[in-house]
């Protein structure tokens, strides 16, 4: 038989929560490499600028997200007597 164990959530969802804030970062990068170099176009482009900023706010916002998402919601409060 098989003897894995079943996948961690929890350990999934850190992994997803690294992912979005390295993807918002990656994009932020080449959004600034578009805007401020050579490299991409002559000159450097100004489409650059928002691809820079969608990338901070993924990067910034998308984990705060997540962790909202799945947050286990709170027991209710035993009723009082």
């Amino acid at each position: 038989m098989s003897s894995r164990k079943p996948p961690d959530p929890a350990r999934n969802r850190f992994f997803l929560i690294q992912l979005a804030r390295i993807g918002g970062t990656v994009i932020a990068l080449l959004g600034l490499l578009l805007w401020q170099s050579d490299r991409i176009v002559a000159g450097g482009s100004i489409i650059g600028f928002p691809i820079a900023l969608i990338g901070l706010v993924i990067s910034f916002w998308a984990p705060l997200h997540l962790v909202r998402k799945w947050r286990t919601p709170p027991e209710p409060a035993p009723p009082e007597a």
